[in-house]
């Protein structure tokens, strides 16, 4: 019962909106909101549902041998997400309505929020990969309208459209790997079956007919899926992108939810990945990149949004570098943590998603202060006029830095450096340490110039608090960033967190060496500084990858194109259309002389005729028979 509501309500909430937002008006935020509270109340009571699997309503069945419809899959990690989705999509809904007043759109707003809290709702309680599919696609139709919000910005427009083409790459693979799966376990996708079925069934190693090759490619298939959604190397490059769209957009689908899908679903197809050591090593590899390239470029970026955009993009490389770095630990025959533990990755996505909805929703207010100026070397001084603000960002950052034994992103921090140095490969590792030491660097960066100092700019100067309503989201998501991690606290989604034990004081060291490090050099740089003193273009630039793919996409596609129309207008529209049209043209031309009305002329050419068959019958016959 509490699954139905929280699949439906924001659907039909949608459909009412969507539909009716001009005789609805003002109401239709109400309604908005409201489905919003409702549902995060029918989640606490689904957080002491039991573990289960079942059907809600029938889709596919295909002459009794293949059933797909919309299954409700109902465990730990079901449970965890659904609190995440619920409970931030309901805190970004109120915030949004301070952020928001002003908006002449705010009904479609509010609308295309509800549309992908349904879409997303689906993907967490999806009991089988179809499901799944659908809900995911849905995802990146939501995530297009609420981009494109303010499409009148030309950014805006080419953000969303950028985001959904990117996006369709990596779908394809997803769905070729839902198909190869389908095929390879008798036409079912239900994830229980699959998981039995690479465990001790016929896709497990060891089983008559099994490929370790096939195993191999389904699972990079599936993964690519999640290079599109996650924003992975070298689909990374939409992430940033849609920080166009409004800034609670930012914080529910860029921070906490859209993004982390990707990271859900590989964790759900853990067996997968598991079963394919070439494909866990490419997976944590891959992440691994991702999480230090985009460091990297964090640390020379000067628009707020932006700043945490990368962050984002380092953190979810963190995820899939743990996914696969767990599944490495697993075939080695190394249980890291202990019988039926939490996953790593989704214990980091659980805290993560706390305060990096807190940072995006506090780059917000201070966006909102600044009469929407996003430069932070343009801001300075904001912790004097914006003391709400200020202090729950800094909680936010030190989360996200890994404050030593009290934020909850240490422990989840020190859970994937845990399972980086459990993998057994070194590289893993100390990527993870560097990528944990720019972390600290480049948000205490952003913490310097925009909230010390002294304003550089009248509009920072003159920024006030925000308003009651946009500041009590930032305070209960600053708690969370603080407790989330805590024993004791949120007792249900503790089976998120992996079994606790003392990490190796490699671990620990690197752990807290790379927060003291980072935070100490950010403030030894920036500290009463007016301009950036380091200028690293190739970091500034994201290191070109737009604009290596403008010239990509100008040789491989333009070019294509163009040489494609001209065999096109030479072999179809020459050759093959207008030749044979011209030859009998030509030929009805020369016919037509022999049509002139005149008896004279007839009667010559019919002469003509006689006396042609008579030299044949007379002449040439004859000689042709000896």
């Amino acid at each position: 019962m509490h699954a139905s509501i929280i699949l439906l309500l924001p659907f039909f909430s949608a459909l009412v909106i969507l539909l009716g937002h001009r005789q609805l008006k003002g109401a239709s935020v109400l309604i908005s909101v409201g489905s919003s509270i409702i549902s995060f109340i029918a989640c606490l009571f689904f957080l002491a549902a039991e573990d289960d699997n079942k059907l809600l309503l029938p889709f596919l069945d295909v002459g009794g041998h293949f059933h797909a419809g919309i299954e409700v899959l109902i465990d730990k990690q079901s449970r965890g997400m659904m609190f995440i989705v619920s409970f931030i999509g309901m805190l970004v809904h109120i915030f949004s309505l301070g952020y928001m007043k002003d908006d002449d759109a705010k009904p479609r707003f509010f609308g295309s929020l509800s549309l992908f809290m349904f879409s997303m709702t689906g993907i967490v309680l999806a009991g089988n990969l179809i499901m799944m599919f659908i809900f995911w696609e849905l995802v990146g139709l939501s995530s297009y309208l609420l981009i494109g919000h303010w499409y009148q910005k030309a950014s805006a427009a080419e953000a969303c459209k950028k985001a959904f083409l990117t996006n369709r790459i990596g779908d394809f693979g997803f769905m070729i790997g839902i198909l190869l799966l389908f095929g390879a376990n008798h036409g079912s996708v239900n994830l229980d079956d699959l998981a039995t079925a690479f465990k001790s069934g016929p896709l497990a190693p060891g089983a008559p007919g099994y490929s370790a090759g096939f195993t191999t490619a389904a699972a990079l298939c599936i993964f690519l899926g999640a290079v599109g959604k996650s924003a992975q190397f070298p689909l990374h490059v939409w992430l940033p992108d849609a920080m166009e769209g409004p800034t609670p957009v930012s914080a529910l689908i860029h921070a906490a939810t859209m993004v982390a899908a990707g990271v859900y679903m590989l964790v759900r197809v853990s067996f997968l990945i598991e079963a394919s050591p070439l494909a866990a090593e490419i997976i944590a590899g891959i992440g691994c990149f991702t999480a230090l390239l985009a460091a990297l470029m964090a640390t020379q970026q000067n628009d707020i949004k932006r700043v945490l955009a990368y962050s984002t993009l380092s953190q979810l490389g963190y995820m899939v570098m743990a996914v696969g770095a767990v599944a490495m630990a697993a075939q080695h025959g190394h249980e890291a943590h202990g019988p039926n533990p939490g996953h790593p990755a989704m214990f980091h996505l659980y805290t993560h998603a706390f305060f990096k909805a807190m940072l995006f929703l506090g780059s917000g207010a201070v966006i909102y202060a600044c009469h929407h100026e996003q430069d932070i070397w343009k801001m300075g001084g904001l912790r004097k006029h914006m003391p709400v603000t200020f202090w729950t960002f800094l909680i936010g950052t030190l989360a996200l830095m890994g404050l030593p034994w009290i934020t909850s992103g240490f422990y989840s921090k020190e859970a994937i450096l845990g399972a980086a140095y459990d993998s057994g490969c070194s590289i893993l590792f100390h990527s993870a340490a560097l990528t944990a030491l720019l972390t600290s660097f480049y948000m205490m960066r952003l913490v310097i110039i925009a909230f010390f100092g002294k304003p550089r700019t009248e509009s920072a100067h003159h920024a006030t608090e925000v308003p009651v309503i946009m500041c009590l989201p930032l305070i209960a998501l600053a708690v969370f960033s603080v407790l989330s991690a805590w024993d004791g606290f949120a007792t249900p989604l503790q089976a998120l967190k992996p079994a606790h034990e003392p990490p190796h004081a490699t671990v620990l060291f690197a752990s807290i060496a790379a927060f003291i490090i980072g935070t100490g050099g950010a403030i030894y740089l920036y500290r009463g500084k007016d301009k950036d003193p380091i200028s690293i273009k190739l970091f500034a630039n994201k290191f070109y990858f737009d604009e290596i793919y403008a010239v990509i996409v100008r040789i491989c596609q333009d070019r294509l194109a163009w040489i494609v129309t001209a065999l096109e207008r030479v072999f179809v529209d020459g050759l093959i259309a207008r030749l044979p049209t011209a030859i009998v043209a030509r030929l009805g031309a020369a016919t037509r002389l022999l049509q002139g009305g005149h008896l004279q002329g007839y009667t010559f050419l019919l002469g003509g005729g006689v006396i042609a068959v008579i030299y044949l019958v007379v002449f040439v016959l004859p000689r042709m028979g000896h």
